[in-house]
């Protein structure tokens, strides 16, 4: 009688194994957040050795219970700084691949921006391609690419903007190889660094009004697919 063996999906790494796996991953790519890593633990235990000498001289319990919560700071602290450092070194590595500024929209903004990791406009010959982001601050045109060619693009998506809502601001950010453009991985600083002019329900008004009246000059990119392989339908 035949036998039909079932095999068995593989078992995802636990949380330990991953944060292990993410250490290495960092300190490979950016040997200094070792050392800021050891800083910022050493600190808060130095701040709650100092505590429990100084503040609380004599009572032990008090003295173990500052030292305690030292260490358990200390392990926060570098634990904050693990995943800072190890997002910057992820950021570095898909810089200048298209979908990249999708990438950041949509993991390290706050929850108070309306954006998608979808771009509104692409060139189908560069594969460059621009973003819109709507905050407190206003709207954010961002464009993926060399800013020579990125630039018309924008000035196009500006014009629709600006017809929609036309009293909301609209700003510029370039991400690409350009001296003067924004890194990749402080695009979502950039973006929070503007002044706030809309309240968070004028956020929402804006994103939803462009959303609906919006009219993308590129046939929409399905989530997931890489712009580089997307292709139109075929005429009917």
């Amino acid at each position: 009688m035949a036998r039909t063996s079932a095999q068995k999906p593989a078992k995802e790494p636990g949380r330990m194994k991953q944060m292990w796996q993410v250490f290495q991953m960092t300190r490979r790519m950016d040997p200094l957040a070792v050392w800021v890593m050891l800083l910022w633990f050493l600190l808060p235990i130095l701040a709650g050795v100092l505590l429990a000498v100084f503040a609380t001289p004599g009572d032990v319990l008090a003295g173990f219970l500052w030292v305690t919560t030292g260490v358990l700071g200390g392990i926060l602290a570098a634990m904050i700084i693990l995943g800072r450092r190890a997002e910057r070194v992820a950021y570095r590595q898909i810089s200048g691949q298209p979908g990249a500024v999708g990438a950041v929209l949509k993991s390290s903004l706050r929850r108070a921006w309306q954006a998608s990791e979808m771009p509104i406009t692409v060139s189908p010959k560069t594969q460059d391609a621009v973003y819109r982001a709507v905050g407190k601050p206003g709207v954010m045109i961002i464009g993926e690419g060399p800013q020579s060619r990125t630039r018309r693009m924008m000035e196009d998506e500006r014009r629709n903007v600006n017809r929609i809502v036309p009293n909301v601001p609209v700003h510029f950010v370039h991400v690409g190889p350009d001296a003067e453009s924004t890194k990749l991985e402080n695009l979502a600083k950039t973006l929070n660094k503007h002044k706030k002019v809309l309240s968070k329900a004028e956020v929402f008004a804006v994103s939803n009004r462009l959303t609906s009246l919006s009219k993308s000059s590129t046939l929409p990119i399905p989530k997931g697919i890489d712009p580089l392989k997307a292709r139109a339908p075929k005429p009917r």
